[in-house]
């Protein structure tokens, strides 16, 4: 195929993407292909084979024929290939930062941040599954009972396009240390750092058949996945319309979901905050991973005494943020990651211009006539019914509103149907804890940006999510637990149908 001259391009892009199953690359059994663009130049850089249903059903044979084996060696082992994926990761840094760049539009140096994360988690869950220690429960001297974790099956595992390769990682390392084989379904739109997987495993010792990845069409091969009846467990990040599908699809199979949905998480910042750690924070955490963030902070609830000051800094700042080419190691928004993305995403600017006053950006900047850019845009005086409050944009999109006091505060952080993150930016603590406690969500950042330790639980509360996975929580998903009573003492059961007649 002709591939397109752009400034961002590697060196080794393959022009064929095919699936891994088995240990070996394969083409989809009906020989369907789709186009790979990147969002730089909007042209094709490579094909990627379509899967379907007969290639779901190959992967999780493979997956189903490996299981035995795989789920049947020590922990110890198993963590001992887990820290040789995290080498095999981390010695393809520049190599996997380029094509996660090139492919997504990341700037370059989130990009490497994200590939040490991605080595990061399997370190962490190698020293998991070794430290992890299984329950026992003594009843005087009679009786012991101990709880037995072993491995779900063959698990699937669906990604989205945002920080593509991190975010396969944070499912893959648990599942494997767990013990699960499994089939990986990436997103369409971002398949190109998940051909370095095969070669990360092979060289790692994995053996064939554990890990599969079958690329493809979320309708299509996502929709095999799900509803494969061999799969009893499916991890899923993306939105919160194909969660609710992918339940629905569920029932009937009663699988184990684990479902990471959408955010439109709320920064209460009041006027008694650091405000210069708060700006900061609110810009980077709005703006950095081009805003295509679950966890992005993208409506900021202002104590009024400071609205104004903290509006007018923040515009200041977006207006200087640099957006350039994703390879550029200057730049720090890069380009969205595709046209039917950023052409939703200005929709949204669009609107939001109808709904509350735009006050920095929202344009392609002058310097970038192609490719899918965005100056962060800025809007004030956001009404709580606002569509750019209510729903999630997943873009360099921020929306300000003010408060007068904690209840409203609280009020105004709840008054979405999402619930994933929140952001409180105080001097008083024990006002930092009261808003952490009365907003609902599954995970608060009080005076800090989005640092997460890794042994911490991760998840939402309504529209956001079911389920959590974190720590020894991502085990707890990818295992059964079976609890075993052994009497010690003598046994006193009541002895039924020994009446004499």
């Amino acid at each position: 195929m002709s591939l397109p001259s752009s400034p961002d391009r590697p060196d080794g892009l393959p022009e064929r993407i095919r699936h891994w199953i088995g240990g070996e690359f394969a083409d989809s059994a009906d020989g369907a292909v789709f186009d790979v663009v990147d969002p730089v130049s909007n042209a094709p850089y490579a094909t990627a084979a379509a899967g379907g249903p007969a290639d779901i059903d190959r992967a999780v044979a493979a997956a189903g024929a490996a299981f035995p084996a795989w789920s049947a060696i020590g922990n110890r082992e198993r963590a001992t290939i887990l820290n040789r994926i995290a080498d095999a990761v981390e010695a393809r840094e520049d190599r996997l930062s380029a094509f996660e760049s090139f492919d997504s539009g990341l700037p370059i140096t989130q990009a490497r941040g994200q590939a040490r994360r991605a080595a990061e988690n399997f370190r962490y869950f190698a020293d998991v599954i070794v430290a992890l220690g299984e329950e026992a429960y003594r009843v005087g001297d009679q009786q012991l009972n101990y709880v037995v974790r072993t491995p779900t099956g063959v698990a699937g595992l669906i990604t989205p396009w945002n920080t593509p390769f991190m975010l396969e990682s944070w499912k893959l390392a648990p599942a494997l240390a767990a013990g699960c084989t499994l089939v990986l379904k990436p997103a369409e739109w971002t398949p190109l750092s998940a051909t370095l997987w095969a070669e990360i495993f092979t060289e790692a010792g994995v053996p064939a058949g554990v890990v599969n990845i079958v690329h493809g069409i979320g309708e299509v091969a996502g929709q095999a996945l799900v509803d494969h009846p061999d799969v009893p467990v499916l991890s899923f990040t993306g939105s919160t319309d194909t969660g609710r599908h992918i339940m629905r699809c569920s029932a009937d199979g009663l699988k184990a979901l684990s479902m990471e949905l959408g955010g439109k998480s709320p920064v209460v910042v009041f006027a008694d905050a650091d405000l210069d750690a708060a700006l900061d924070s609110v810009v980077f955490g709005v703006f950095s991973l081009n805003g295509e963030r679950c966890t992005a902070g993208s409506r900021v609830l202002v104590e009024r005494p400071v609205y104004e000051e903290f509006s007018r800094r923040i515009a200041e700042r977006a207006e200087r943020v640099r957006v350039g080419l994703p390879s550029d190691p200057a730049t720090e928004v890069g380009a969205l990651v595709h046209t039917e993305h950023y052409a939703r995403v200005l929709e949204y600017v669009e609107i939001g211009q109808r709904e509350a006053k735009l006050i920095a950006g929202g344009s392609r900047p002058a310097h970038l006539p192609e490719g899918n850019y965005l100056q962060p845009a800025v809007f004030t005086d956001v009404p709580r019914d606002a569509r750019i409050f209510q729903e999630e944009i997943f873009g360099p999109v921020v929306a300000l509103a003010p408060f007068d006091d904690e209840d409203e505060a609280i009020e105004l952080a709840n008054a979405t149907r999402y619930g994933l993150a929140a952001y409180v930016w105080t001097s008083d603590l024990r006002r930092g804890h009261r808003i952490a406690h009365g907003v609902a969500s599954g995970m608060v950042w009080i005076n800090s940006h989005n640092v997460r330790d890794l042994r911490t639980p991760f998840g939402g509360v309504k529209d956001s999510g079911v389920g959590r996975e974190g720590g020894a929580h991502s085990i707890d998903f990818f295992s059964e637990s079976k609890i075993v009573h052994v009497m010690l003492g003598e046994v006193h059961t009541p002895r039924f149908g020994v009446q004499e007649k």
